[in-house]
Parts: C-alpha cells; sequence; structure tokens
C-alpha cells in the first residue's frame, strides 16, 4: 500500500504519503489564497521526500470537507486526474474526521470545528478521535452555544470564537498525515470509505441574478 492523501478544504495545503504502516514524508503549508499553485509543488516535494515516484501510489485519499468551494475543488479535482492517470482508486474523508484524528482525543465527546467564514464554522462531534456523532453541518457559532457548551474543541473555528469554544486548542488546520493515518486504518479493517464528492453544506456565493433585464432581440 501507498496512499498518496491530500486536502485543501482548510487554508492549510496539505500532502502526504503513507504506506501502510506510518506516514513517510508530508508536507503543509497555511495560505487560504494559493491552493492551485501550492499543491502540486508539495505533491513533488513529498514524493522526493520519500524518493518514490507518482506511479508506485496504489491509492489517493482526498479530504472532501466541508469547505469553501474554490479551495476545496482544487483537492477534489487533482485527486480525480492524479486516480484517472494512474488507474487507481480514489478514496473521500471528511476533513473533520481528520482533525478529529490529529486531535487523539481518547474519550469524547467533543467538537472539531473549522472557519466557514461569514461568521459561521463548520462542525462535528464525536465520541472518540475515530467516531463522528453528529454533523457536519454549518452554522453561526452562537446559534450552537448550547448544544457545544462544555466540550473540549480543537480546529480553527473553535480558536475562532472561544465564547461558544472556551475548551479550544490545537491542532488548527487539517493534516494529510492523520487523513492518510485514518484511511490506512479503515481500508485495513475492510471498511469502506466514502466517494470523493464534496461537502460544500451551502449554496456558492454566485447566483443567477433574478428578475434581469432581456438585452437579447425577440
Amino acid at each position: 500500500m501507498l496512499l498518496l492523501a491530500l486536502d485543501t478544504a482548510t487554508p492549510a495545503v496539505t500532502v502526504a504519503l503513507h504506506d501502510g504502516t506510518d506516514v513517510i514524508a508530508s508536507s503543509s503549508q497555511v495560505d487560504a489564497r494559493r491552493h492551485g499553485e501550492l499543491l502540486l509543488p508539495a505533491v513533488d516535494r513529498v514524493l522526493a521526500e520519500a524518493g518514490l515516484k507518482l506511479e508506485a501510489v496504489t491509492g489517493i485519499v482526498v479530504g472532501t470537507g466541508p469547505g469553501p468551494y474554490t479551495g476545496l475543488r482544487v483537492g477534489l479535482m487533482t485527486a480525480d486526474t492524479f486516480g484517472l492517470a494512474l488507474g487507481v482508486p480514489v478514496h473521500g474523508l471528511c476533513t473533520l474526521d481528520g482533525l478529529a484524528y490529529a486531535a487523539d482525543i481518547e474519550k469524547g465527546p467533543f467538537v472539531v470545528a473549522t472557519d466557514a467564514r461569514r461568521k459561521e464554522v463548520y462542525w462535528a462531534t464525536y465520541a472518540d478521535s475515530r467516531t463522528r456523532l453528529t454533523g457536519p453541518a454549518v452554522d453561526r457559532p452562537a446559534d450552537i452555544a448550547e448544544r457545544v457548551a462544555g466540550l473540549p474543541a480543537v480546529g480553527a473555528g473553535a480558536l475562532l470564537y472561544p465564547d461558544t469554544f472556551p475548551r479550544a486548542h490545537e491542532p488548527e488546520h487539517v493534516s494529510a498525515a492523520s487523513l492518510a493515518s485514518l484511511a490506512a486504518e479503515k481500508l485495513a479493517a475492510g471498511e469502506e470509505l466514502t466517494a470523493p464528492r464534496p461537502l460544500y453544506l451551502r449554496r456558492p456565493d454566485a447566483q443567477v441574478p433574478k428578475n434581469y433585464k432581456v438585452v437579447t432581440p425577440k
């Protein structure tokens, strides 16, 4: 097994290689505006660090969000392209699950929350680092304060709103290393991973205008 994992659902552009036993190379850069520019060089970097060629990869793991449309699609389209070019399966994993796994909280419940912008968070609750209880969902922090009151929390969204998540701590962003490790563990156990389809959770900002004036001739 050689899994290439990547995620662009958060400001982190993150890539890792997992050989079925451990992470053998990884790279993470935080830059919310340069996902497309940074992702492929990061793939080249981890392959070079591991001393391997892309052709050695036997499977792709990609974070499916939730996340903003522009960043999220960079990772998903890249994963699909690699899968087609190499003839290998492409597996999806919820980005919040990767954060929960990295938090390594043995006993919950706890919350994972990332920044959804517009003064909202993408969030989910977990029984432990491998078991999601609810979500993912997108809400304003104040609207879920009672539901998450008293729970430990991880992620940039939790750190951004301490009034709602007073027990927030790192990790702030997901790492492809944690996604790869979680995927390898699930695959080894015979579990089926989700399809690599985006979790947008809300409509895009761009909308077709209503009642626009027709300018073409009748």
